[in-house]
């Protein structure tokens, strides 16, 4: 092995086990999570770092059979993120007070 090549292999070790680490914190953060937005952004996350691991794997491989799926992940992370988002803010959101009812003119 030449020395390009096992600094490429020493630096892909370091990305394995940094995603492995990072997905471990993040099953930890799921099932403590103080909250449910805790809980979902901890589930955004983790498919952000599924998406780097299937990269890893892809990378250890040279083979690009894993760029669609990592596409599809990361269209599905999105519109589930914004999906959270949306209800989120609409149970969070304030009840409106009712206004008034405007005194008509007389005329």
């Amino acid at each position: 092995m030449s020395g390009p090549e096992t600094v490429d292999r020493v630096l892909m070790t370091a990305a394995v086990v940094l995603v492995v680490v990072a997905g471990a914190l993040l099953l930890v953060r799921i099932s403590r999570g103080p909250s449910m937005l805790d809980r979902a952004l901890s589930l955004d996350v983790l498919a952000a770092v599924i998406i780097a691991g299937l990269g890893v794997k892809s990378a250890f491989a040279r083979d690009p059979f894993y760029f669609p799926i990592m596409l599809v992940l990361a269209f599905l992370g999105f519109t589930g993120s914004v999906g959270i988002a949306r209800f989120i803010a609409v149970r969070d959101k304030p009840l409106s007070r009712r206004k008034p009812a405007a005194k008509e003119s007389q005329e």
